[in-house]
């Protein structure tokens, strides 16, 4: 199966999105600003820029369609897409509150059609070799998660768009903070308790650069997170707790720094652990991984994980620690 891709969002994603096809044919792109659409187009044989997301959507020879735009696009594009008759992988969080999301929810469900949520840190070399060592039993029965994931902004960060509730639905905790909500119920499972509150420290801007979230789920195991976009030096750190040991994941390449996993695996006499570390200084090909496992979804009819379910259970989280912290949602 090599299915025909549409990329809606031609930016920095969606050209990691086309690099990254793992097999799939690039046909159609398209974009806001039209030279964003026809110079990733004119890069790809075959490929065609067209003037608006409906036709690229609508492109006879399209399956799937990847949907890469600002936060506000997302569910637009993303229902538009479905009620054409194409599978989504539509990057995260997939909508900016719960009410936009619904629809994509009630539209896949009517049409028998696939979408997957660019959760795509689950596809790190580090956190998948995590998953295979809790499925294991090396860590025993697990106890709790500690994350932090962060990074310094730049100049004029606060105009930019994700500095716009309109645009973008919120600040840090929609925008990285998604991402360990969705690893640590992956690990975890669902958190029907969550406390904590967003703030906005540094940056004079009316959305989150800070967050602090406490996740426990119905058995009490708990995930501790911090996101931050006043971290200054960019941070991915994802330490998980069992009764057996302890696994910490520490960058995720480029500016976080090398991929590194370590296994502290505690001994009967306790002490000091005996510890193993994996290392991955290699590219990052979590994007072509994911796309690889959604090409799988649709070929077997099996239901994306993550899908529109995880997307919903992360804007749940989002949207209880915003109305709590005076942010709306």
């Amino acid at each position: 199966m090599s299915p025909g891709v549409a990329i809606v969002g031609c930016g920095l994603i969606g050209r990691k999105r086309a690099a990254a096809l793992s097999g799939g044919r690039l046909v159609a792109c398209a974009d806001l600003v039209p030279e964003r659409a026809a110079s990733l187009a004119a890069a790809v044989p075959g490929a065609v820029a067209v003037d608006a997301w409906q036709d690229a959507v609508a492109h006879s020879d399209v399956t799937v369609v990847i949907v890469a735009t600002t936060n506000d696009a997302l569910a637009e594009v993303t229902l538009g897409a479905l009620e054409a008759g194409r599978h989504v992988l539509v990057e995260k969080p997939a909508a900016r509150s719960l009410t936009e999301l619904a629809p994509l929810e009630q539209a896949a469900r009517a049409k028998g059609l696939r979408v997957r949520v660019g959760f795509n840190h689950r596809y790190h070399p580090a956190l998948l070799k995590a998953r295979e060592l809790v499925d294991s039993g090396a860590l025993g029965t697990l106890m709790f998660i500690r994350g932090r994931y962060g990074h310094g902004g730049r100049v004029g960060y606060e105009r930019e768009w994700r500095a716009d509730p309109a645009l973008s639905g919120g600040g840090e905790l929609i925008d990285q903070g998604v991402h360990l909500v969705d690893l640590s119920r992956w690990f975890l499972g669902a958190f029907p308790s969550v406390d904590g509150f967003a703030a906005t420290y540094y940056w004079d801007m009316p959305v989150d650069d800070n967050a602090f979230l406490t996740l426990r789920t119905a058995e009490g195991r708990c995930a501790f997170l911090h996101v931050s976009c006043s971290e200054w030096k960019n941070l991915f750190s994802f330490e998980i707790y069992g009764r057996d040991g302890k696994l910490a994941i520490d960058g995720l390449g480029g500016s976080y720094g090398v991929e590194r996993l370590a296994w502290y695996k505690m001994l009967p006499e306790m002490g000091p652990p005996e510890t193993t570390m994996w290392e991955y200084p290699r590219g990052d090909r979590s994007w072509a991984l994911e796309f690889a496992a959604f090409v799988e979804d649709i070929r077997l009819g099996r239901d994306p994980d993550p899908g529109l379910e995880a997307a919903r259970a992360a804007l749940e989280i989002v949207g209880t620690i915003y109305r709590r912290s005076g942010y709306t949602s």
